[in-house]
This record gives C-alpha cells, structure tokens and sequence, in this order.
C-alpha cells in the first residue's frame, strides 16, 4: 500500500459534486473508495467516513421534509444541511492534506 494524500483529499472534496450534479458527491467517492481501498493507506477509513456522511445527510434531509409542514422548521433544517455539506468537506480535505485525521460531525455509522 502506497501513501497519497491528494488523492483521499480529492476524495473528500469530490462530495462538492453533488452542488452540481445532485448524487455525484456520492456516487464518485464510492467509486474511488471501491477501486482505491486496498491500494492506498487509509483510503478504506475515509472513504467509509465519506460515504456514512453522505447517507447521514440523505436521511437527514429526508427527515426535514415533512417538518416543512410544521411551522417551516424543516427550511432551516436543510439550510443547515446544505452548509454543513459544503463546509466539512473542505475542511476534511485540508486535514487530510496536512496529515491530520479528519472527523464528520452528526454521522450515523452505517459502514463500519
């Protein structure tokens, strides 16, 4: 297994798809973390971090739909989202460049 930090940095920033495709900030991560995970050092850890983060936004994001109905709580909801999902990606990839362990907050661990 080879290091390369650029690469899991692109990773994390290649979650910025989703501004302009709609599911590619999931499906490229997924791709690269399947085909990358055996041969770079710490691709498996992130990219299961990257994709638990982008299931845990999916559900969130479903769950603040409904709660448009009540009162238009669910609107800062996924306003709330939508910053969150454009701010740690970024955040992550400089971590990662600099050789630190990057972290995802409110993430439901589905992959282990």
């Amino acid at each position: 297994m080879r290091e390369d930090r650029q690469l899991l940095m692109l990773t994390h920033l290649s979650q910025l798809l989703d501004l302009v495709t709609g599911i590619g900030g999931f499906i490229v991560p997924l791709v690269i973390w399947l085909t990358q995970r055996d041969k770079i050092l710490g691709m498996d850890a992130h990219g299961k971090m990257i994709l638990n983060f982008q299931i845990s936004l999916f559900i969130y994001s479903i769950v603040a739909i409904p709660l448009i109905l009540l009162f238009g709580l669910g609107i800062f909801i996924l306003i709330g989202i939508a910053i969150i999902a454009i701010i740690f990606p970024i955040i992550n990839a400089i971590k990662v460049n600099n050789g630190e362990i990057p972290s995802y907050p409110l993430t439901i661990q589905i992959l282990k």
